[in-house]
């Protein structure tokens, strides 16, 4: 039952964590308060956040390596293609591999299974980017994003942010 509610509370967020408009200086803002946040942490994170035509902001954090750029594209692709949080999609997809099933026809190399990606949803327009952590567990990842998106939009996160405890 843990995931079930889990999916439900992700898909919560993602209508909910939505932006009036969003910029390049919305993304340095938002961008700023992750690595604001990743720095206080000592989080070995790297965050990339993009409109699904060019990027907007980018830092790597001291501990980030070089697999974590890799694992930002990916889960931004899946963002692109299916509209919704990769932490959602790896719930719901349930498969330990990281990779789709054969029949989805999504190669590896170029999408994964993890969490850390979340849409960038502007009311009228929908989803027009994402934004995409990677270096922590894909739970926390997730949490990272949701928690600064919270942060920026002046919501309270009772409520959106998901348990300490994996499913």
């Amino acid at each position: 039952m843990a995931v079930a509610d889990d999916i439900a509370l992700i898909r919560r967020q993602e209508e909910v964590l939505v932006f009036a408009a969003f910029d390049e200086a919305v993304a340095f803002t938002i961008g700023s308060a992750i690595r604001d946040r990743a720095l206080a942490g000592n989080l070995p994170i790297i965050v990339d956040i993009r409109t699904f035509d060019r990027p907007l902001f980018y830092a790597a954090m001291p501990g980030s390596n070089a697999s974590n750029p890799d694992w930002a594209r990916r889960k931004i692709n899946v963002v692109r293609r299916f509209l919704r949080s990769t932490y959602r999609m790896v719930l719901e997809q349930q498969r330990p591999d990281r990779t789709f099933k054969v029949g989805e026809g999504l190669d590896i190399s170029d999408y994964v299974l993890a969490g850390g990606g979340f849409p960038v949803t502007v009311k009228g327009a929908g989803v027009i980017g994402v934004i995409a952590v990677s270096g922590l567990p894909e739970r926390e990842d997730h949490g990272v994003v949701v928690d600064a998106l919270c942060d920026h939009l002046g919501i309270d996160k009772r409520g959106l942010v998901l348990s300490r405890e994996a499913e």
